[in-house]
């Protein structure tokens, strides 16, 4: 039986004026049914664009110029837009990191949630209002009633955050993307918020590919991790392994420089300086060495 989803030899670049800028290199990811897969990096390794290549949600001047996203066996990223469109909400979802840039200022949540049910699981008004009310219980969200009456500039960043994670598991997704969804939030809203995530993806079996920058949150809700560094994945195995036998010095590094709370003493070591270097030379002889057997890459291609 073939992975719920497989990410094979993904490749990314941006349009950059005359040029273009390579941010995947060569993405492998594989994640069953009912699986949390960390996906690990410092911000710019390229862990946003995974999962917006996932969804199909890339910016306009991003595009993929190899490789397969295979969601059940089938490649979406070959999928026409309006098939691929129909995806997203009823199997693929996602878990924003800002919530109140991510919902409509100016619509009630009711009709926020309420649309995404009558959209994809065809229900009345009244059925997606009730089950708008028993989605926002589901997420501990007190006075129900009251909230889908509201506007989310009347909601606190935490209650926000809820009504997103109701919104993305409403229509019981097999697989959701949530992009460091406790960013934004402080630290006790924070725990709560991934207590909850954690919570509901198990009673739903429902595969998550958590993107986040924090290690400590991988070691609580993720089975395994994939660490990223410029566009490339540098180790990836189960969690448990990659906390006690990290086999890249880079994983050994971010190990490092990342705060305990039962070694408040201990002094942080930086990512080395020399590790980082060594790690952008790899990716710029990786793309050199594309361009030398004549695949495109920066926009161009090596001449003939």
């Amino acid at each position: 039986m073939s992975a719920l989803l497989e990410i094979r030899d993904l490749h990314l670049e941006i349009g950059t004026g005359r040029a273009a800028l390579p941010v995947l290199r060569g993405i492998d990811l594989v994640l069953e049914a009912g699986e949390v897969l960390g996906l690990v990096g410092e911000s710019g390794a390229g862990k946003t664009m995974v999962g917006k290549a996932l969804l199909g949600i890339l910016p306009p001047a991003a595009r993929i110029t190899q490789g397969q996203i295979l969601y059940q066996g089938r490649d979406i990223a070959a999928m026409p837009a309006k098939p691929r469109l129909a995806l997203l909400g009823r199997d693929l979802a996602m878990i924003p990191q800002d919530p109140m840039s991510s919902l409509n200022p100016v619509i009630r949540i009711a009709g926020q949630i309420t649309d995404v049910l009558r959209r994809h699981l065809g229900l009345s008004r009244r059925a997606a209002y009730e089950r708008a009310r028993a989605l926002l219980e589901s997420v501990h969200i007190r006075e129900p009633e009251r909230v889908l009456r509201q506007y989310p500039h009347e909601l606190s960043g935490g209650m926000r955050q809820r009504v997103l994670i109701a919104i993305a598991f409403a229509c019981r997704p097999k697989l959701i993307v949530a992009d460091e969804p406790t960013t934004a939030l402080d630290v006790t809203v924070q725990r709560q918020i991934l207590r909850l995530i954690r919570d509901l993806q198990a009673n739903s079996a429902t595969a998550l590919l958590f993107v986040t920058h924090d290690l400590g949150l991988v070691a609580k809700i993720c089975t395994k991790v994939s660490v990223m560094h410029a566009g490339r994945i540098l180790e990836a195995a189960p969690v448990a392994q990659v906390f006690t036998r990290p086999q890249h010095p880079y994983t050994s590094a971010l190990f490092a420089a990342t705060p305990r709370y039962d070694r408040p003493a201990e002094a942080l070591t930086p990512v080395p300086e020399a590790l980082t270097a060594r790690l952008w030379a790899e990716a710029a002889a990786y793309d050199a060495a594309r361009a030398a057997a004549g695949v495109a890459v920066g926009g161009r291609a090596a001449d003939a």
